[in-house]
C-alpha cells in the first residue's frame, strides 16, 4: 500500500507538471503528450494496486507465503518490515508538488560553452516584417557562416536572458536543448550599441542590426556573434525559456 501511495504521488506529481507547463523547465514541449501518458499510467497502476489490497483485506485472502497476514517473525518477536530508507523516495515527489524550480540561466551559461554552431549550405531570405524576430541560434549561424548577409538592411528582434561576458559587460543568451534541461546548451550572442542595464537572469527582448564583431567563448572557444542593440526592454520569461 505504501508503494502504490508514492506512485499515486509521482504519478499525480508528473500530471500536474504537464498541465501546468512546469514541464517545460524540464524538457522539450513536444514530449508534452508522453510525459501526460506516463503520469496517467501511473496513477491507474496505483489505483489498482490499492484496488487490489483493499479486496484481499476484506476478504481475509492469506499472504503468498502462507503466515495469513500475521508477518514473520525473527526469533525476538520482531516482524520484517520494509527498510525505512525506502520512505526517501517521497523527496522527489514532493519536489515536484511543492517546489517550482526555475528554468536554466546565466549561471548554467556561465559554466558551459557555446553550443557549436552548423553551417548551412543555403541560409534563406529572412521572413518579411520590421523587426523581424529571429531565434538567437539562427541568428548566430547566420552572422558567423553567412558572413551576415542574409541579416544586412533588416532590423532584427532577439529574445533571451542577460548573462556576464567573460569582460563583465551583458551578453544575450538562451539555452538550446536537444532532449531535456540535462542535455541542454547555452547559445551566447555579444552586445554592442545601446548599453542594458538589467541584472542577469534579467529576460530581454533587443530590436537592433546585424554586427561584423565576432568574439570568443573562453569556456571551449567557440565563436561567438554579436548584436547591435539600437532598442531594448525588459520582459517576463517566456511560456517556453529554451530554443
Amino acid at each position: 500500500m505504501a508503494q502504490a501511495v508514492i506512485m499515486l504521488l509521482f504519478g499525480g506529481a508528473v500530471i500536474k507538471a504537464t498541465v501546468t507547463d512546469v514541464f517545460l523547465r524540464y524538457v522539450k514541449e513536444g514530449l508534452r503528450p508522453f510525459l501526460l501518458l506516463a503520469g496517467i499510467l501511473l496513477v491507474a497502476a496505483a489505483l489498482m494496486t490499492m484496488w487490489y489490497d483493499l479486496r484481499a483485506a476484506r476478504r481475509g485472502t492469506p499472504e503468498p507465503d502462507g503466515d495469513h497476514g500475521h508477518g514473520h517473525d525473527d526469533g525476538h518477536g520482531h516482524g520484517h518490515h520494509e527498510p525505512r530508507v525506502g520512505w526517501l523516495l517521497l523527496l522527489p515527489v514532493l519536489g515536484l508538488l511543492l517546489i517550482s524550480p526555475p528554468a536554466l540561466g546565466s549561471f548554467a551559461a556561465g559554466q558551459t560553452g557555446s553550443v557549436g554552431l552548423s553551417a548551412a549550405s543555403d541560409y534563406p531570405p529572412l521572413p518579411e516584417g520590421d523587426p523581424v524576430e529571429v531565434t538567437l541560434l539562427d541568428y548566430a549561424s547566420r552572422a558567423i557562416f553567412d558572413g551576415g548577409r542574409s541579416l544586412t538592411g533588416r532590423n532584427v528582434k532577439l529574445t533571451g536572458f542577460i548573462t556576464p561576458g567573460p569582460d563583465g559587460k551583458p551578453m544575450l543568451a538562451r539555452i538550446v536543448l536537444a532532449c531535456c534541461a540535462a542535455d541542454g546548451r547555452p547559445i551566447k550572442i555579444g552586445l554592442t550599441g545601446v548599453p542594458i542595464d538589467t541584472p542577469p537572469d534579467s529576460w530581454v527582448e533587443v530590436v537592433g542590426v546585424y554586427s561584423n564583431q565576432v568574439g570568443t567563448d573562453p569556456v571551449n572557444q567557440a565563436q561567438v556573434a554579436y548584436f547591435e542593440i539600437r532598442s531594448w526592454q525588459e520582459i517576463d520569461q517566456p511560456k517556453q525559456p529554451y530554443d
